[in-house]
């Protein structure tokens, strides 16, 4: 029997929102960005404001915290995921900033460099320091937040213009799976049960991630030439229709059967599958499968081993970074030194 995680409904990323809606999704994140502040116009405040006001700067401005008004409408521009990610990050930056006595849109560089050296050097959990593709993703959702700021002209310049961000590894840190082992892992999904088959199977043979997966639905399925596709909502809101594998397609549909609405993962109580269920059917699949770094199998090994092997079958890079969304062919290229490093 099919294992059925309970997970909370997850609602599809939508077109449009009123703010009104805007604001109570973000309820939390901003109650959490602190303190009111006054509406000062000191530090980097443009004058254009004062000259020249644009709508969303004086709406802004007058608030309670300016801050946390101003990162609402910065949250609006990107997908659910990202908007929970980087309302995440602003909350801790947020804190930081006014831990260090400065409100965050007054800050400066050596704030920001204050920040950055931080999230290098303190320890967190088990007392190691973050993750240098960590702390590079916090320090980029500041940034982008203060980009923001600067198009709408509440400031003149970010604070984190010049801050050195952390180089990425040159080389993958995730644990992927030979060969034999991406076997064993399809054959414990086969057992497993048609939802944990079609699973693996979209992970393994498209090279999704699982945020990509958890929020497909069913009538993102289609045709192109015979073919079967799937819609795919992208990091950072791409759409794009890839073809499915005759593999993957055969599990979907076999999956479905016949369900043509609603997410294609669901729960028990047919709510949508989010990621967290999904971390934990492949780590106990991949410990059925007596893989023997099960522990530290994720759904990103599979992506991970998506690229890997399509590299090793002589798929042209690019075609590699098209297939996995990737913006930037020096990220496929890390697959690419992992796939040189590890046996087959």
């Amino acid at each position: 029997m099919e294992h059925q995680e309970r997970a909370g409904d997850r609602a599809g990323d939508v077109d449009e929102v009123v703010e009104a809606e805007l604001v109570d999704e973000l309820a939390p994140a901003i109650a959490t960005l602190n303190s009111a502040t006054s509406t000062a116009a000191g530090g980097m405040i443009s004058p254009y404001i004062v000259a020249q006001p644009m709508r969303i700067s004086a709406e802004v401005l007058e608030a309670d915290d300016p801050a946390a008004a101003l990162a609402a409408r910065f949250l609006l521009r990107h997908p659910k995921h990202t908007r929970a990610a980087y309302a995440t990050d602003l909350t801790q930056w947020f804190t930081f900033a006014r831990q260090l006595g400065v409100e965050p849109l007054h800050a400066k560089l050596d704030h920001a460099d204050a920040y950055a050296l931080y999230l290098r050097e303190e320890p967190v959990r088990g007392g190691r320091p973050l993750a240098p593709s960590t702390v590079q993703r916090k320090l980029s959702a500041a940034s982008s937040f203060y980009k923001y700021a600067v198009e709408t002209r509440v400031l003149t310049e970010s604070p984190f213009l010049g801050v050195k961000r952390p180089k990425p590894p040159k080389n993958s840190s995730t644990v992927g799976l030979t060969k034999a082992e991406m076997r064993r892992l399809r054959a414990a999904a086969a057992a497993d049960g048609p939802r944990s088959e079609a699973l693996v199977e979209l992970l393994q043979n498209n090279g999704l991630r699982i945020s990509e997966a958890v929020q497909a639905d069913a009538d993102h399925l289609g045709w192109d030439r015979g073919h079967r596709t799937l819609r795919v909502l992208r990091k950072g809101g791409d759409i794009t229709t890839e073809p499915l594998a005759p593999l993957t397609a055969r599990a979907i549909d076999t999956y479905l059967d016949g369900r043509t609405t609603g997410p294609i993962f669901i729960t028990s109580t047919g709510a949508r599958m989010d990621r967290i269920a999904a971390y934990r059917i492949i780590a106990r699949l991949a410990r059925q499968a007596d893989i023997p770094a099960a522990d530290a199998i994720t759904p990103h090994s599979l992506r991970h081993s998506f690229a890997t092997a399509a590299l090793d079958a002589g798929v042209p890079l690019r075609d590699v970074q098209d297939a996995m969304g990737h913006a930037d062919p020096r990220t496929t290229r890390r697959y690419d030194r992992s796939r040189r490093r590890s046996p087959r």
